[in-house]
């Protein structure tokens, strides 16, 4: 008994000689972590343009079912994001966002990244539902107001992702099913916030020369392929 008191007491005595360590916020905030998963932010291109496509990757990846994504096509006449689609509806619900990052790691176009921020105060369960508008990244430095047309996007030249395949957001593709084997573009590390995973399917399965992959079809000539070494026999 009297060896417990001695050591609560002795912890207590000790303390109260030592500087304080409390933070005096909000005036002055503690430094988080480079890589801290805080508030979420949409960004965007250099010349204003949405990085977000509407793809709803990060909706599929969010285990806690926080995220709401609907997606729209671009027009000629309105385009939001070099590609396709856009996503016109975008929410955040913090108050199901548990901040693990999975959505950030499952965005193909780096549209959707977690700053450091970390001051959630709200009035209401409403307000902590984060919309578009919110998430938005600011305007560029001489970017125009969205949304733009394809003449302006064509005239700029900027190679928006790392593939020439998806540099062109405007004509039909005609090289949709050999994207893989097209040259690198303009690194887009100049942009700041850089595209790091291939539009054209992340390279990670190189092209299958097997006979399996070059084979006839069912009852064309020259029947059936043989045997190849590494073959799993039927």
């Amino acid at each position: 008994m009297l060896n417990e008191l001695r050591k609560g007491f002795g912890l207590t005595f000790r303390t109260m000689f030592r500087p304080p360590v409390t933070t005096q916020y909000p005036e002055k905030r503690k430094p988080v972590a480079p890589r801290f998963h805080g508030r979420h932010v949409l960004n965007r291109h250099p010349d204003g343009l949405e990085k977000c496509v509407g793809c709803e990757l990060c909706a599929w990846a969010c285990p806690a079912d926080a995220i709401y994504v609907e997606g729209k096509d671009n027009t000629p006449e309105q385009r939001y994001s070099p590609g396709e689609r856009y996503g016109v509806n975008y929410q955040i619900n913090y108050l199901r966002c548990i901040f693990c990052g999975l959505c950030i790691e499952a965005c193909p176009t780096r549209a959707l990244t977690m700053s450091n921020d970390y001051t959630f105060t709200m009035n209401s369960r409403e307000d902590f539902i984060i919309t578009k508008q919110n998430l938005l990244a600011p305007l560029p430095e001489g970017a125009t107001p969205l949304p733009h047309t394809n003449a302006e996007v064509a005239a700029r030249g900027i190679s928006y992702y790392d593939g020439k395949a998806a540099q062109q957001p405007l004509a039909e593709r005609s090289d949709a099913m050999d994207r893989g084997n097209v040259a690198t573009g303009v690194s887009p590390d100049s942009y700041g916030d850089p595209a790091t995973v291939s539009v054209g399917g992340g390279h990670t399965e190189g092209k299958r020369t097997d006979a399996r992959s070059e084979s006839p079809p069912a009852g064309a000539a020259g029947g059936a392929p043989s045997p190849q070494a590494g073959d799993v026999p039927r």
